[in-house]
């Protein structure tokens, strides 16, 4: 029987994992990419490539080879010229080779959302030398965010709180950079109360949305999320005001993860993925469409029904502590009985071949049947603290 459609998946780590099982589960054929053999999703996929999303020549050989019905970015890092070069031949990029460009470089999603659409963000500028960071955080003032352009999981973005500290910080975001391009933003800090994010789907009966998800973060990059969290309903409303007008103006059709800061009913962008999102990996447990089902469904053109959650529920990260490739993971089954009645309790580990610090090797999930969200993350952090890894090298 002949695949629903051929996809060409650009990245193939945890959240191509996902979206592989969801594809499949739907007839796709998958091809799944990325820079080192056996990722997560390749592990899944029918078909395994191996080459650098940046190398332009090796993107374009994967494209003509195999002729997908869909070009599916994970990463962040393409050479987004030749997707666009083979959009224009006829080829289908999820959701558009426009939207990749734009929300690869946070520079262009930002002049996207405040410029174009006047969205509220925070203050910042721009920065390509460590002179031109310096005078940046002086006009901005401290405290302040420095983060590269484009990067993924928070990698080189720090808070700079004195002067004294932008070597530091420009040091740290050059080495956290994804691709060839050396600028940073710095971001006036914005004082908050917390932080959300928005999954919104577009697709082709319009754009529909999960309940928000709050989530903390640790170096830039997420530690836990949780559905739902409390928003005043004027605030959830504004939300989804601003993300529909980013994702209409980007195009396509798919799961856009948009991120905003919320003070009370004031909701301000932050930043958008236009692809699931690390922080929705807590739809693996909470609702009865995931982020990747949903995501799926949007790109193939099939319909999407109401989505419903289960109850509060969420997810805790299970992170690895040093550089190894011979490891083992143990504590599956004293995380999977949780603590408290009334919770249930799942775990995703996802096979990387390699760990490095502070590298997502799993994450713990928890529904609370009988609770709030709290009773929830406190269950997912406990399991999450139970997942060990050993290491022999």
């Amino acid at each position: 029987m002949a695949a629903i459609a051929k996809i060409l998946l650009l990245g193939s780590g945890e959240l191509g994992r996902e979206f592989v099982i969801s594809a499949k589960r739907l007839g796709a054929h998958v091809v799944a990419c990325d820079s080192y053999a056996h990722a997560p999703a390749m592990q899944v996929a029918d078909q395994a490539e191996v080459f650098s999303m940046l190398d332009g020549a090796a993107l374009a050989a994967a494209i003509e080879r195999h002729q997908p019905d869909l070009i599916v970015p994970e990463v962040e890092a393409i050479r987004t010229e030749i997707l666009k070069d083979f959009e224009d031949k006829g080829f289908a990029v999820v959701p558009s080779a426009r939207a990749t460009l734009m929300t690869m470089n946070r520079d262009r999603i930002r002049e996207v959302a405040a410029t174009e659409l006047g969205l509220p963000t925070s203050r910042y500028l721009y920065a390509e030398t460590l002179e031109e960071m310096r005078a940046a955080v002086t006009e901005i003032g401290v405290p302040c965010v420095v983060k590269p352009v484009m990067s993924s999981s928070g990698k080189g973005q720090s808070v700079v709180r004195d002067q004294s500290a932008a070597v530091s910080a420009w040091e740290y975001a050059v080495a956290g950079m994804r691709g060839d391009r050396k600028r940073v933003i710095v971001e006036g800090f914005i004082d908050f109360d917390y932080e959300i994010t928005l999954l919104t789907v577009r697709t082709r009966d319009g754009v529909v949305f999960c309940d928000p998800i709050g989530h903390r973060q640790e170096r830039g990059d997420y530690q836990e999320s949780w559905q739902p969290t409390a928003m005043a309903p004027a605030a959830v409303a504004e939300a989804q005001r601003q993300a529909k007008a980013v994702v209409d103006n980007l195009g396509g059709f798919g799961l856009f993860g948009v991120e905003f800061f919320v003070k009370g009913e004031q909701v301000i962008f932050s930043e958008l993925s236009p692809r699931p999102h690390d922080t929705g990996m807590v739809t693996l447990i909470s609702q009865n469409l995931t982020e990747f089902d949903l995501h799926a469904r949007a790109i193939l053109g099939l319909p999407i029904p109401s989505i419903t959650q289960h109850g509060p529920a969420a997810s805790a990260v299970i992170l690895a502590d040093r550089e190894a490739h011979d490891f083992t993971v143990s504590g599956l089954a004293e995380a999977l009985i949780p603590t408290v009645a009334g919770i249930d309790v799942d775990v995703r580990i996802f096979s990387k071949p390699t760990t490095r610090p502070y590298r997502r090797m799993g994450v713990a999930l928890a529904l609370a049947r009988e609770g709030d969200t709290d009773t929830a993350r406190r269950a997912a952090r406990e399991a999450a603290a139970k997942i060990r890894l050993s290491y022999r090298e």
